[in-house]
């Protein structure tokens, strides 16, 4: 298969695709359907009745909610079967992030660890490294996080100032400084930690239980305050030669890449989210009347001159088999 051609400054499906080539919901196996249907009753039956206490830094039950997603083989899909996972691809990883993200704050935890806080150790991590952390990490034992931002390294996260010094001994690296922002910092048992050394940016897998880690205070969030984010710091940690996470000043290969990654099961979660928010706002313009009718009745005439029908987020299948095109309705 060649690859898709990227048009830039296009809004997506104003491309000339044929429907055969366009993928839907429709086309899911019934295994997916499965995984896809497993996933929407663990947010309805196990998350969504804790929002609230997770909202309330309730680290706990976040944790058992990491355990039960686990048994589930959630945290799972992209692990490789040797090392506990299910070895399954991005759409599945994409469509289990998706139905996730209906989950308020604790969809970001999850795809935290899902993504960043554990594809690291999949596409660099050494055979060693990847038997001592991924069964933990795809079983919900531990939970993962990713450390590139500080204070003053933000959208410039490759000029990061905390640094990594090997001993004399040549043994061990001793790793200063802080990182901000972290996602999971209170909750998370491993961390993917980025600090410069004299050949230049490279990963570190540094453990909560290290000497000289502590986490700070969590930050004061207009919203998704259920998803712990503090400052991680660093003083004199000391960190195994094996615990280099890919090549020594080659760093910045294993975040960009796995933040690229780590943005496609961001946008399928967002879906999920714009979807749930989407369902609340027809359910509340049902319920609320006005001028005696429902809200949704004011709306209708707009609605069908806009040729909603049948909307799905996943694509436009539908108008580009009747040779319609997408458009702004406003």
């Amino acid at each position: 298969m060649g690859k898709a051609e990227v048009q830039r400054n296009e809004p997506f499906m104003f491309h000339h695709e044929s429907a055969a080539e366009v993928f839907t919901p429709d086309d899911f196996n019934e295994e997916e359907q499965l995984i896809s249907k497993t996933t929407e009753l663990f947010v309805r039956n196990e998350v969504m009745p804790l929002l609230e206490s997770i909202d309330q830094h309730d680290h706990e039950s976040v944790k058992k909610l990491f355990q039960k997603a686990g048994n589930l083989g959630l945290l799972s899909i992209e692990v490789p079967e040797e090392y506990g996972g299910l070895s399954l691809n991005k759409k599945l990883s994409g469509l289990v992030a998706e139905k996730m993200g209906a989950g308020g704050s604790f969809s970001v935890s999850f795809n935290i660890h899902a993504g960043v806080g554990t594809l690291p150790y999949i596409y660099y991590g050494t055979e060693e490294q990847k038997q001592k952390y991924l069964p933990k990490l795809a079983t919900g034992e531990w939970i993962g996080a990713y450390a590139l931002t500080e204070p003053n390294a933000g959208s410039d996260a490759l000029n990061a100032k905390t640094t990594a010094v090997l001993n004399e001994q040549g043994t061990a690296w001793i790793l200063n400084g802080e990182k901000q922002w972290i996602t999971n910092a209170q909750v998370a048992d491993v961390y993917v930690v980025f600090a410069k050394t004299a050949e230049g940016m490279t990963a570190f897998i540094v453990e909560r239980s290290f000497k000289g880690v502590s986490i700070g205070p969590e930050e004061k969030k207009m919203g998704i305050k259920g998803s712990s984010t503090a400052t991680l710091i660093l003083e004199d940690v000391t960190i195994p030669v094996e615990n280099v996470l890919g090549k020594v000043g080659k760093g910045h290969h294993v975040a960009l890449n796995i933040l690229n990654m780590a943005r496609l099961k961001l946008a399928f979660s967002n879906i999920g989210t714009s979807k749930q928010a989407l369902m609340l706002a027809v359910n509340h313009a049902k319920q609320r009347k006005q001028f005696g009718q429902a809200h949704h009745q004011f709306f209708d005439d707009s609605r069908k001159n806009c040729g909603y029908g049948d909307f799905d987020l996943w694509s436009g299948k539908r108008r580009l088999q009747d040779g319609g095109q997408l458009g702004p309705c406003f």
